[in-house]
């Protein structure tokens, strides 16, 4: 079973950027859709943004135009670029494989995120 690390993030005023990082312990990235999520407090979790084994990306609709996913298949890093910042951007911010159920223990600790007004 595969490890994952996120890291990066912190606090941030409004408006500000942030660069996430997820590292994992085997080469899963050139082999699988890979995304990042998000859980606010009374939130469910949700994706935010995917990439694919070919590339493609997609955000959902909050994050369009802001965010960036990208990943280095040789570094088995996935990464985050997190630019204008709202504070409804806060949430701590998970990594894993597209279609991952919340309740599997695959999950890693996550990064906090928190965007102050």
């Amino acid at each position: 079973q595969v490890q994952l690390v996120e890291s990066g993030g912190g606090l941030v005023q409004a408006g500000g950027s942030l660069r996430l990082s997820c590292a994992a312990s085997g080469s899963i990235f050139s082999r699988n859709a890979m995304g990042w999520y998000r859980q606010a407090p009374g939130k469910q979790r949700e994706v935010v943004a995917f990439i694919t084994t070919g590339g493609g990306t997609s955000y959902t609709d909050s994050v369009k135009g802001r965010f960036t996913i990208s990943r280095d298949n040789a570094k088995n890093t996935l990464y985050l670029q997190m630019n204008s910042l709202k504070p409804e951007d806060t949430a701590v911010y998970y990594c894993n494989k597209l279609g991952v159920a919340v309740t599997l223990s695959s999950w890693g600790q996550g990064t906090q995120v928190t965007v102050s007004s």
